[in-house]
């Protein structure tokens, strides 16, 4: 089976496909509050399952981390509007320190192609 990769840069990919399944890097949103991070990283895994014949309905696994789980609330009414509600995926959610103080969730997905 092959292996593709998108977005390569020095230290990642953003997504690798091995047959019909999907890995996503861990993505990141950008704004001021865990709202519009979470929509934003949202938004980047919308984009990359796109790019690679994928959807959010197709989501496997989703391992989200969490800076603070005081946020936990605000990130999850972000995903509860965006999940598939037929289709929901295995998900965990963890309390962790982020690449930077500036980041407040990420999440990594595993997803089948469409």
């Amino acid at each position: 089976m092959s292996i593709t990769r998108t977005e390569i840069g020095s230290r990642m990919s953003q997504t690798v496909t091995h047959g019909d399944t999907i890995y996503l890097a861990g993505q990141v949103g950008e704004g001021a509050d865990i709202t519009a991070q979470t929509k934003d990283m949202l938004a980047n895994v919308d984009r990359l399952l796109e790019s690679v014949g994928s959807s959010k309905s197709h989501i496997l696994s989703a391992t989200i981390w969490m800076a603070n789980m005081g946020d936990v609330a605000g990130m999850n009414a972000v995903w509860d509007a965006w999940v598939d509600p037929k289709n929901p995926p295995a998900r965990a959610c963890i309390e962790s320190r982020l690449v930077t103080s500036d980041y407040m969730v990420e999440v990594m997905i595993i997803a089948a192609k469409a």
